[in-house]
């Protein structure tokens, strides 16, 4: 579709008003006849109204070749975009209005290079580089066509040693109007170039910024799913604890009272850790919850609490030969603090065995108990599952969860251990 280009709208506002300062000062060049002219030998005329002035067409014929010049000038303001036959039949037009303009004008002849020039530098708005070069290329032959016909309307009137100066005249003009054709060819390369690569340039900022938004507003989702998991995993775990230190005293408070207070006192303590736990996790949410202490020292410290909560002493099997990166440490220490909140809550398990081992490329965490198990096909969607399968996917390792009713629960945790240390 053709697009009328107003002058605010050109894409380069500053060349078209240069192309019309140009054609201003050209044809008030052929307008005003140089001073002494008369003293200097006339030039061949290139029009038909100099070769052949008994015509009487030539009376009304310079008029013509004054409105070609205008419309020429005017046709800079319309530029076809993307139609390709349109293209050939805009450029087709200013060929012949710049003819007319030098066949039908005595004067205006003098114009053809400047011309030429114009019209090789619009060809380089609407065309692509084959255009752009056939255009030139068309220019420059019609230029030494109708030089060559000056030459021959000089030979009839001409000595030969004027014929010789005109001729090295001829060679000089053809040869600078070449270069300049050259020239403006290659500037306008440059610098449709250059404007080509400030548009990619800002569509590619463009892109980075809506993709900086999304990154944005994904690091915003996933700083609330880890604090939602930080929460979950550590206030959750010790509120779970203390619930069921409290039912235990609730039910030995008759029978059996000082046991009653032992469990109260458990359970004083672990709301204090509790209310310690909230207190952190509103200011820092604690990126190291295992207080500098050691990934064994913290497992022990889960297992002792999970003994004191259900009378059950698990069975942990630890094999690290190195130690391991912080998130690592934190991810594993999460993930067995949930299983055992799990286990705690649903399993009804009299034993529970926990294998932590290193080898060479992989650390594997087996958490396993003998409860009553769940279908996989319905009780997958808890937040705590959520929340340790994302804690492995996190550092690109595997979550795997066997369990079936009456056979108890297997969770199986691969983490990669090549790319992290």
């Amino acid at each position: 579709m053709n697009s009328q280009i107003k002058i605010n709208k050109h894409p380069f506002p500053s060349l078209l008003y240069l192309e019309w300062t140009l054609l201003a000062i050209t044809a008030l060049t052929a307008v005003i006849p140089p001073p002494l002219r008369q003293f200097r030998p006339k030039p061949p005329e290139l029009s038909i109204c100099g070769v052949f002035p008994e015509l009487s067409v030539c009376n009304i014929l310079p008029e013509l070749s004054i409105y070609s010049l205008i419309i020429f000038a005017l046709m800079g303001l319309r530029l076809p975009r993307s139609n390709q036959i349109n293209k050939v039949i805009y450029i087709t037009v200013e060929i012949l209005l710049i003819l007319t303009t030098g066949l039908f004008g005595e004067r205006f002849a003098r114009l053809f290079p400047f011309l030429y020039i114009i019209l090789v530098t619009r060809s380089c708005l609407i065309f692509q580089l084959p255009g752009r070069l056939f255009v030139t290329t068309l220019s420059f032959s019609l230029f030494l066509l109708t030089t060559q016909l000056k030459y021959q309307l000089f030979n009839f009137q001409a000595s030969p040693q004027a014929q010789e100066r005109y001729r090295f005249l001829i060679l000089n003009s053809s040869l600078v109007f070449g270069l300049s054709l050259v020239f403006v060819l290659l500037m306008m390369n440059a610098v449709l170039s250059e404007r080509h690569s400030r548009e990619k340039l800002a569509i590619a900022n463009e892109k980075l910024r809506q993709y900086a938004m999304r990154i944005e507003n994904q690091a915003t989702l996933e700083e609330r799913n880890r604090i939602a998991r930080e929460i979950h995993d550590s206030l959750g775990h010790s509120l779970t604890a203390l619930n069921l230190q409290l039912e235990t005293a609730l039910k030995l408070w008759q029978s059996n009272p000082g046991k009653a207070e032992t469990f109260l006192a458990t359970a004083k303590e672990l709301g204090s850790k509790a209310l310690k736990d909230v207190r952190q996790s509103v200011s820092t949410m604690r990126s190291n919850p295992l207080q500098e202490q050691s990934l064994e020292r913290a497992i022990a410290s889960l297992s002792e609490n999970f003994y004191r909560s259900n009378g059950i002493l698990p069975i942990y099997q630890i094999n690290l030969e190195y130690s391991l990166p912080p998130e690592i440490n934190t991810a594993i220490y999460r993930i067995t603090q949930e299983s055992l909140t799990n286990i705690s809550k649903y399993a009804d398990a009299t034993e529970v065995k926990l294998e932590l081992t290193r080898t060479k490329g992989n650390l594997r965490l087996i958490i396993q108990d003998n409860g009553k198990g769940f279908d996989l096909g319905q009780n997958t969607t808890g937040f705590g599952l959520h929340s340790m399968r994302d804690r492995t996917l996190a550092l690109g390792g595997n979550f795997n969860i066997n369990s079936a009713l009456g056979s108890g629960c297997k969770i199986i945790v691969n983490i990669p251990l090549a790319r992290l240390t």
